[in-house]
């Protein structure tokens, strides 16, 4: 009779998995900010409640990667953002400022979007357990179709 051995569970490289959630909870922060302001600068109606619900979206994104963290028995230590966030934040603001309007708001959530796709797809790229895999996955899909969106708005006016 063969004896019953019990499956070990996978090792991951537990500084590699944290560190890629924290990048991606400082992107997901960025969202929140970028999307937020966007919803108070648009003059569309339908475009700002759009973006205020990308905004509440991005911030629940983060809260899930916080509680991924802490199963993983670490804390968050910022709640800033990136720094790059902080650059394109600005550089969006002058746009606006500027006299971009709309377009500019546009193309910036637009290259927001790239960004965030981009960090999620280099994070899926690790070697993570399952679980978080399947939350990040979930994640990229809404970034990915909030993306399009972007990028149909942005060529509608255009045309």
């Amino acid at each position: 009779m063969q004896e019953f051995e019990p499956v070990q569970p996978e090792r991951f490289d537990e500084d590699n998995v944290v560190h890629a959630i924290e990048k991606l909870i400082d992107r997901c922060r960025d969202g929140e900010e970028i999307y937020a302001d966007a919803a108070k600068h648009v003059h569309d109606r339908g475009l700002r409640e759009r973006f205020a619900e990308y905004s509440r979206e991005r911030a629940r994104f983060a809260k899930e990667l916080e509680a991924e963290l802490e199963h993983q028995g670490r804390w968050q230590t910022t709640r800033q953002g990136s720094v790059s966030g902080m650059i394109e934040r600005t550089a969006y603001d002058i746009k606006r400022v500027l006299g971009g309007g709309d377009d500019a708001i546009l193309q910036m959530l637009e290259d927001y979007e790239d960004h965030a796709r981009d960090a999620y797809l280099q994070a899926l790229g690790e070697d993570l357990p399952e679980d978080v895999a399947g939350l990040l996955r979930t994640h990229a899909q809404a970034i990915v179709g909030a993306h399009h969106y972007m990028k149909m708005l942005r060529d509608r006016k255009a045309a």
